[in-house]
């Protein structure tokens, strides 16, 4: 089920073009990559979804219908520019915010009973945002974007500012978040994230939508043919056995196991090079090999740079 869907979206400030014709597609219980480089619009569809500025062209959908003004109050948006107040103390804006979100004070104290003992930060407080370190101030700001419990998450360069024990711990509680049932939009800089959370993206550039879909169909679809074998036996007797239709790219030795990457120089199928091998080693591995999100997101970027010249 489609939870969100934004049609032919243009927004320009003055002269500047932020988003040019921007669609895309939502399904309910998904997290879904919004990526792109730094000016490519990103944050103005981001707060656009959140109803902070309206589109000059194109329409919002949520749950089935055009967006409505109270529809914000099922989203929960964890900004990259964090927006805590730093003079107030935490308990006290975090229980005004969630206030703000519609919860009773009787309800949002008892949820930020939970979250602050989940999160270990019962002795917070009563600080003042000001004395937190960064990775402390992301914590809080988290547990205020997921309070009121919305079925709409967006996460704006969650891990930043976060050490890899913390980053770890805030991955996990978005998947189970996500596996809760919430949908969430997830914009990062991180390809490695993108591999590892995100089920679908759009790839945004200069303000258009240049590369959307499935990650692991994306990955397919850029893949170049390129294999993988492990193998016991000498070498020599692999690139005999390859020579003319595969060419060895990449060789080295891992515990006395030769691995060598091997690119397809004629179109043929990968059985065809485990029966060139087989007979002269012992093969214990072979994997094709998918080009990674980032080596993706720079070559997409690139043509399309290229492209609007």
């Amino acid at each position: 089920m489609e939870i969100f869907k934004a049609e032919h979206v243009d927004k320009k400030y003055g002269t500047f073009t932020a988003l040019s014709d921007v669609s895309l597609s939502v399904q309910e219980g998904c997290i879904y990559g919004l990526l792109g480089p730094n000016g490519a619009g990103k944050t103005s569809l981001i707060r656009i979804i959140n109803q902070i500025f309206a589109p000059d062209n194109g329409d919002l959908y949520y749950k089935g219908r055009k967006m409505v003004p109270d529809d914000v109050l099922d989203i929960g948006y964890m900004p990259e520019e964090r927006g805590l107040y730093k003079k107030m103390k935490v308990g006290e804006q975090a229980l005004y915010l969630a206030r703000l979100k519609g919860l009773s004070r009787a309800d949002a104290l008892k949820c930020l009973k939970y979250w602050f003992e989940k999160f270990e930060i019962q002795g917070w407080w009563d600080k003042k945002v000001e004395d937190l370190s960064k990775g402390m101030a992301q914590k809080v700001q988290f547990i205020i974007t997921v309070l009121h419990n919305p079925s709409f998450l967006i996460f704006d360069e969650p891990f930043s500012g976060f050490d890899p024990i913390n980053a770890t711990l805030l991955r996990d509680e978005i998947l189970e978040l996500r596996d809760k049932g919430a949908t969430i939009i997830f914009s990062t800089h991180n390809m490695s994230s993108v591999e590892e959370l995100c089920d679908n993206i759009t790839l945004i550039n200069k303000s258009k939508c240049i590369l959307e879909g499935d990650v692991y169909e994306i990955k397919k679809r850029f893949k170049s043919d390129v294999y993988e074998v492990s193998f016991n036996g000498e070498l020599e007797k692999v690139k005999g056995a390859l020579a003319s239709r595969f060419d060895i790219l990449e060789h080295k030795v891992v515990k006395d196991v030769n691995i060598v990457r091997v690119k397809m120089l004629q179109k043929s199928k990968d059985n065809e090079l485990l029966s060139l091998v087989m007979p002269h080693v012992h093969v214990t591995s072979f994997n094709e090999i998918y080009p990674s999100m980032n080596d993706i997101f720079i070559n997409v970027v690139e043509e399309s740079n290229q492209n609007q010249l």
